[in-house]
C-alpha cells in the first residue's frame, strides 16, 4: 500500500516536471479592465455623454409621469371619505392603470437605454479587443483576461494592460480624425 503512494506521487512529480517547461509556468499572463478603458477613451466618454444625454430627457418624463400620478393619489385620498366606493374603487383602478403605464414605460426606457449603449460602445468595443490581441501578440502574452469579466481581485499592476490599451485607442483615434479633418 505504502509502495503504491510513493509510486503514484513519483509519478505525479516526474509528470508535472516534464511539463514545467510548457506549462503556465513559462507563459505570460495579463489583465486589462475593458469596463476603465471605455470609460477612459475619447471615444468612451463621448458615447456615456450621449448616454447622459438621452437617460436625462428620459429620466424627466418619467418624473413628469410620476409626478401626475402622485397627484392623483393625493385627489382620491383627499376624495376617500365624500366618494361612494364605487366611484372610490374606479378611481383607485384608474390609479392602478396609471402605475402600470408608468412601469411599462420605465421598462421600455431601460431596454431602450440598454439598446442605445450596445449601439454607441459595439465599435468602440470592437477596436479595443483588437488593439489588445495586438498588444498579447507583440508582448508575447499567452492570455488576457479582462478583470471584470473574469473574476480577478488582485493583479500586479506590471500585468495590467489597461493603460497601454487606453493609450494605444487614443492615439488611433487621433490618428484617423486627424487623418479626416486634412479630407476636409
Amino acid at each position: 500500500m505504502q509502495f503504491l503512494r510513493t509510486t503514484r506521487l513519483l509519478a505525479l512529480l516526474l509528470l508535472g516536471a516534464a511539463l514545467l517547461p510548457f506549462g503556465a509556468a513559462a507563459q505570460k499572463i495579463g489583465v486589462v479592465d475593458i469596463a476603465r478603458a471605455l470609460a477612459e477613451t475619447e471615444d468612451g466618454r463621448q458615447a456615456k455623454t450621449k448616454l447622459k444625454q438621452l437617460f436625462e430627457s428620459r429620466q424627466k418624463s418619467l418624473d413628469k409621469q410620476k409626478d401626475e400620478l402622485m397627484k392623483m393619489k393625493e385627489g382620491i385620498d383627499k376624495q376617500a371619505s365624500v366618494l361612494s366606493p364605487e366611484v372610490l374603487s374606479q378611481k383607485n383602478q384608474e390609479l392602478q392603470k396609471a402605475f402600470a403605464a408608468l412601469q411599462t414605460t420605465y421598462m421600455e426606457f431601460q431596454r431602450e437605454l440598454a439598446a442605445k449603449e450596445e449601439e454607441l460602445t459595439k465599435d468602440i468595443l470592437v477596436k479595443m479587443e483588437q488593439l489588445v490581441r495586438r498588444i498579447g501578440q507583440k508582448e508575447g502574452y499567452a492570455l488576457v483576461l479582462d478583470r471584470n469579466e473574469a473574476g480577478v481581485v488582485f493583479v500586479p499592476t506590471s500585468y495590467d494592460l489597461t493603460d497601454l490599451l487606453i493609450q494605444e485607442y487614443n492615439a488611433g483615434s487621433k490618428k484617423k480624425s486627424g487623418g479626416s479633418k486634412k479630407k476636409k
